[in-house]
């Protein structure tokens, strides 16, 4: 529901950037190596809270809403740091939930993809993500993530060298001009969507389903499966 993602999306579906070639997204957040106690049971990945399930999560869930589902990935799923010192009770605790995720792979567009997201100790970059066309570019940047932070900065360039602004439409705002910036806001733009889907009894095309969800889960699974096993994966349906 981020009005820059909607845009990117309209974008690329309208042929700015003409036939896809080349899509990359890092998004690399900081607080990698102390927490207070309350925060580290996300340390173990059984519980299953972590960098590979939630922050890159909704990256990849980004990217493929804009340009693609993936046809086959490689992928490395890593715990870099393999201990966290608890801020309260000035002990340091076992890791086991990965901090950094790599995936490779060919989207069914036929456009070659890499996506690194990583919780990194220090100044963490943000996001950008970047759609690289036989026409032009798209990139998009934020101080977070592509679902939290402020809203994403979109630029674009078509047969140029110089990327320029490009201002998100209205149409792709669904909340009150007043409704607060930064975190709350594409949930604000979900909720406001639903609100309608029930008022006019009938379902909104921008919305996401429970089984968007299922199928991010499972791509989610695939990338863990490919770097378990070292083998390029094939991605059904």
């Amino acid at each position: 529901m981020s009005p820059a993602l909607l845009y990117i999306k309209e974008l690329i579906d309208g042929g700015y950037v003409g036939e896809v070639l080349a899509c990359h997204v890092s998004c690399m957040r900081d607080g990698t190596l102390e927490k207070p106690s309350s925060r580290t049971w996300q340390r173990d990945a059984s519980l299953g809270a972590n960098t590979l399930t939630i922050a890159n999560g909704h990256v990849i869930d980004a990217l493929r809403f804009v340009a693609g589902n993936f046809s086959r990935v490689a992928c490395m799923v890593t715990t870099q740091a393999k201990q966290w010192y608890e801020t309260d009770t000035k002990k340091f605790v076992d890791v086991t939930s990965p901090d950094n995720i790599l995936v490779s792979g060919q989207l069914a567009r036929g456009a070659v993809a890499s996506v690194h997201v990583g919780a990194v100790p220090w100044a963490g970059a943000g996001v950008k993500l970047e759609i690289f066309g036989r026409e032009g570019t798209l990139v998009a940047t934020g101080n977070v993530s592509t679902q939290r932070g402020e809203m994403l900065r979109v630029q674009g360039a078509q047969r140029s060298q110089k990327l320029d602004d490009l201002p998100l439409p209205d149409r792709f705002m669904h909340v009150p001009p007043e409704f607060p910036k930064g975190d709350p806001y594409n949930v604000g733009q979900m909720y406001a969507l639903f609100a309608e889907t029930i008022r006019s009894g009938k379902p909104h095309s921008r919305l996401p389903t429970f089984d968007t969800a299922v199928e991010l889960h499972r791509f989610v699974d695939t990338i863990q499966r490919a770097s378990d096993t070292g083998q390029t994966l094939a991605i059904s349906g």
